[in-house]
């Protein structure tokens, strides 16, 4: 009995360690914004499977893809995090989030972004000059001209931010080719002109969020009617750019109707949002954007 006291009595300092440890990689979790981190590693995967390399002869490399890419996209964001933590701290949407809420500090994010950045980038370039080049990219235009340049002086801040979502499908793509092609750039296109649909009406629906933090928006500057406008028009190019992408790869019948019957559903309800305006309407237009470039990226895979 003795014994197993004792024994019992070793393991209990380590328990309180261990579970610091799991909340603090939960709070790091949370600032790579883990559900915007998946949907673009996803991607970036797609644009690999999009060439048709068998699996298992390319495991070791979808691996690294998946790998280089993760850190790279995750060190963009906690780094968008770490500069962005004024406005977040303002906005009732963003507030409770590590940075503003004092959970981790300015310092420790910093060097968390930096290190995660540099060796999902350095990653990438020792797998592939090219590839590295493009993921080095979307870091740019992510970090320096969305975040550090343009998010607080111009509402067109998101043109740029679609740049750099679009970079992970394309750094896919390109690496299982060797070279950029024009499919790859129909990707990411369609991608560019997908993320004003999901981020306008996300803009909408915290409008005054948005107004607090002093970001000027296209909703706050040109008015809710006028982004309705340019969700629509960049939904059809989104969407064009999507089907035309899908027809050039091969997809089956089966996978092109699916394209073509979610691309329609997606330009109705970019319609009727633009004709019979409301926040509900909006709120659907953003969420099943989101469940229209999922669908669409797995067809594309397989």
């Amino acid at each position: 009995m003795k014994e197993r006291r004792s024994h019992r009595s070793a393991e209990q300092p380590h328990r309180p360690a261990i579970l610091a440890m799991f909340a603090r990689l939960r709070l790091y979790w949370s600032l790579i914004k883990s559900m915007q981190t998946t949907l673009l590693l996803i991607t970036g995967m797609v644009g690999y499977l999009s060439v048709g390399h068998e699996l298992a002869g390319h495991a070791r490399e979808l691996w690294s893809v998946a790998g280089s890419l993760f850190l790279a996209i995750s060190g963009s964001t906690v780094l968008n995090m770490w500069y962005d933590r004024d406005i977040d701290a303002r906005m009732v949407r963003t507030c409770w989030r590590p940075l503003p809420s004092g959970s981790i500090s300015p310092t420790e994010a910093f060097f968390l972004g930096t290190l995660l950045t540099v060796v999902g980038v350095g990653w990438a370039l020792l797998l592939d000059p090219l590839y590295g080049w493009i993921v080095f990219g979307g870091f740019f235009f992510d970090v320096v001209v969305y975040t550090l340049w343009l998010k607080r002086r111009s509402p067109w801040s998101i043109a740029w931010g679609g740049v750099s979502g679009a970079m992970p499908l394309l750094a896919g793509r390109t690496l299982a080719l060797g070279h950029i092609d024009a499919i790859g750039l129909l990707l990411a296109a369609a991608i560019i002109f997908w993320i004003p649909t999901h981020i306008l009406t996300f803009a909408m629906r915290y409008a005054d969020d948005y107004a607090r933090a002093g970001i000027p928006t296209i909703p706050g500057v040109y008015g809710f009617r006028f982004a309705r406008a340019v969700i629509a028009i960049s939904s059809v190019v989104a969407a064009s750019a999507m089907i035309v992408a899908a027809w050039g790869l091969g997809v089956t019948v089966g996978g092109m109707s699916v394209i073509l019957v979610l691309s329609a559903a997606l330009l109705l309800l970019a319609l009727t949002s633009v004709l019979r305006p409301s926040q509900k309407r909006n709120f659907l237009l953003f969420k099943f954007a989101s469940v229209y470039m999922l669908i669409s990226m797995i067809i594309i895979a397989f």
